[in-house]
């Protein structure tokens, strides 16, 4: 099984944390936010991971070298756009890695290993986006709307009366699901919007032509880093794994 991790950014409102390294090489208790992830996946069933990278790439090549073994095949892309594009581009530096099913994950999601498993037993669909439901959703939350199992609409600027759920930031792609992705990401980067796109905007495109699934995984501990606070967050939540 394949994945492919987006880690090429800063993470500038965790400065000054991020200075001088990537948040993904951010400690959070006894691993980095990006050693948590290969050691899951790894878990999970996972034996070739592509990790996009882009600040301070070759600090995050190092410690990627240190986590490959011989049942995990770990390699680097460099997204030399990771300034000016946003994540969209770091998908189209990896659309290689994109000719058979994978997953994906954002490089700043921590995530329980049993929603690795939930995820591959669950996804029936080309396309499954994991969601997570709470009481109230902020500007910041990656909001849907889905029907029964069916994704229909995915963006942070969703109306909050139609909002039934958050993305984790971990997908699934198998089937026709690895090409349908990517012929959309090329041709979203070939248009004057592409380098401003994230991808779940394509994925938002391809859930209204009917091809995008969801799978819940509610109860299951998972976390986004992306402020001083989250780090806080995830330092009590990776207690229990240690």
């Amino acid at each position: 099984m394949r994945a492919i991790i987006l880690s090429a950014g800063q993470g500038s409102r965790l400065l000054p944390l991020t200075q001088d390294r990537p948040k993904c090489l951010l400690p959070v208790g006894p691993c980095s936010v990006i050693e948590w992830q290969v050691r899951h996946l790894a878990a999970g069933g996972v034996t070739e991971i592509a990790v996009v990278l882009g600040f301070q790439s070759d600090m995050v090549a190092t410690t990627l070298q240190r986590l490959a073994g011989p049942s995990l095949a770990i390699r680097t892309i460099f997204n030399p756009f990771y300034k000016v594009a946003d994540n969209l581009g770091s998908c189209w530096m990896a659309r290689h890695e994109m000719d058979r099913d994978f997953l994906l994950l954002n490089g700043d999601t921590l995530f329980e290993p049993a929603i690795l498993k939930k995820l591959v037993a669950e996804a029936k669909e080309p396309i499954t986006v994991t969601i997570d439901r709470k009481g109230e959703y902020d500007a910041d939350d990656m909001k849907v709307r889905i029907e029964g199992s069916r994704l229909c609409e995915i963006g942070k600027a969703l109306p909050i009366e139609r909002v039934n759920g958050e993305s984790i930031g971990f997908l699934a792609f198998r089937g026709d699901g690895p090409a349908l992705f990517r012929a959309a990401v090329d041709r979203t980067m070939h248009t004057p919007d592409g380098v401003k796109w994230w991808y779940l905007k394509v994925i938002d495109t391809l859930a209204r032509e009917g091809r995008v699934g969801t799978v819940s995984i509610e109860g299951l501990a998972w976390g986004e880093i992306d402020f001083p606070a989250d780090l806080e967050r995830a330092e009590r939540m990776v207690a229990n794994w240690s």
